[in-house]
């Protein structure tokens, strides 16, 4: 059973980490993962760690008593004509989070959406966006995180947290 975790800003190095997060996150059903050469090879998914720490780009990783890796949470912006899952609008950072099976449910998530929004907000950013699939249990702690649904699309909402 997990302990406790540690938190530190990402790096230019988690690349590798972020990506088995981006399956993490693709593959949040039960029984339907898609293997991984499939998911990062798909620009919808790609987008998400291509170039990771280009400018704009902050996050941070949650580890282990013994320092593995164990999730991630950061964000990234697109512009209108190349927009991820979760765009919103210019100049809205959209979030990215995931967090190895076995952390789940342990405040991993929880603590890793809370230190990208003070981020964000330290930043100068007004909003954080992210996208959630229809009957992905993690909307539940979006929401209890001050995440609201704005804009319903065919499957997944977007949804938006306004920072202070």
């Amino acid at each position: 059973m997990p302990e406790s975790f540690a938190i530190r800003p990402a790096t230019r190095s988690d690349g590798a980490f972020l990506a088995d997060m981006v399956v993490e996150a693709a593959n949040w059903r039960p029984g339907s993962a898609r293997p991984r050469h499939e998911v990062l090879g798909s620009p919808e998914h790609s987008r998400y760690l291509a170039g990771w720490m280009r400018p704009g780009d902050a996050g941070f990783v949650a580890t282990s008593p013994t320092g593995e890796p164990i999730g991630a949470a950061w964000y990234r912006m697109f512009p209108r004509s190349d927009p991820g899952f979760g765009y919103l609008a210019t100049g809205v950072p959209e979030l990215i989070i995931g967090v190895r099976p076995i952390w789940r449910a342990h405040g991993v998530g929880r603590a890793l959406l809370q230190r990208l929004a003070a981020h964000a907000a330290s930043a100068g950013y007004q909003r954080l966006s992210l996208s959630v699939e229809r009957g992905n249990f993690a909307a539940t702690l979006y929401r209890s995180e001050g995440f609201a649904v704005t804009q319903p699309t065919s499957g997944r909402d977007i949804m938006v947290k306004r920072l202070r």
